[in-house]
């Protein structure tokens, strides 16, 4: 079958053989190497525990991950980051402390409402909430736009803005102990910055979604992971720590560019229909399709030999 839909893909990997003693081996150096990057963040702790795996921590477990305005930027910077660093392929999005997120920090609020009592006019006023709300969501979509699968791993408390973070991300995985709310609605407002388009397209309930919206009741993991939010619930955070990096090292040692081709077609076509979807992989594979990285995982298939290493993107 692959030899009579692909034929020239097969020439292609037949040349790649002759002109390659072991494709395996192709910087196959990169699969040994061990970033171990400092954070140079105040509320994220960045690491990188296996190669092609980074790891983003939520990191001010003394406010429960509340997510103030710093949080805000930096979490848009480091995902911006990481979307172009070759040395990362897959990200997991954790949580130091207690909880993964008590939400937006109320105190910022607190300091939003004595900021606007200083602007008299009331276009000021609105421009000023503009940007920052502008701010806020592109925050949460740098998740989404990042080049590369995020896994968010959540255990206990993940409210309101938490939400969302976690429908911004690719996979969602939780422990037993997790617990969500989208409560936005418990504070006077409308949650703006990503939950509303998201979460009914995780989901897949208008029902379910506008009760939770509408009543911001705590839903547990169970409910979660039946109704589609989470994928996979693990007995502890642990062992959720442990599958979200199991996970990790999988997504890692595929094609770069076939996983990142993938998470761009998927997330284009989720607001698009069916055909937009197909113009736009044809489009991107009429350039993908000639990458080394289908001669050398094509030739790995053929010849069921060792995993293939794939260079750098």
């Amino acid at each position: 079958m692959f030899m009579n839909r692909f034929g020239k893909t097969s020439n292609l990997v037949t040349r790649h053989l002759l002109s390659t003693s072991n494709p395996r081996l192709l910087s196959s150096k990169i699969l040994t190497e061990h970033n171990d990057c400092s954070s140079n963040y105040d509320t994220l702790a960045v690491s990188s525990p296996k190669p092609f795996v980074f790891q983003v921590e939520l990191n001010r477990p003394q406010r429960y991950n509340a997510i103030n305005k710093q949080m805000w930027m930096e979490i848009k910077s480091c995902f911006e980051s990481l979307s172009t660093n070759s040395d990362c392929r897959v990200i997991i999005l954790n949580a130091a402390g207690k909880h993964f997120t008590a939400g937006i920090d109320l105190t910022d609020m607190m300091q939003l409402g004595q900021e606007l009592s200083e602007i008299d006019d009331v276009a000021r006023k609105g421009i000023y909430l503009e940007r920052l709300i502008k701010l806020y969501q592109d925050s949460m979509s740098s998740l989404e736009n990042c080049a590369k699968p995020v896994i968010s791993a959540v255990h206990s408390a993940c409210m309101g803005a938490g939400i969302d973070m976690i429908t911004a991300s690719d996979i969602r995985y939780c422990s037993e102990d997790a617990f969500f709310s989208v409560k936005e609605v418990d504070i006077g407002m409308a949650a703006d910055v990503g939950t509303l388009q998201r979460l009914p397209k995780a989901i897949g309930s208008q029902s379910l979604v506008r009760e939770l919206c509408y009543t911001g009741r705590n839903f547990s993991s169970s409910e979660a992971y039946n109704c589609g939010l989470i994928s996979k619930v693990f007995p502890n955070r642990n062992d959720l720590l442990t599958g979200a990096l199991q996970l990790a090292e999988i997504i890692a040692q595929k094609s770069p560019v076939a996983v990142q081709a993938t998470k761009q077609n998927l997330v284009y076509s989720l607001s698009r229909t069916n055909q937009e979807g197909l113009d736009h992989i044809r489009e991107m594979n009429k350039l993908y399709l000639q990458s080394e990285d289908l001669a050398i995982g094509a030739a790995a298939q053929l010849t069921k030999g060792e995993m293939p290493a794939f260079s750098k993107l």
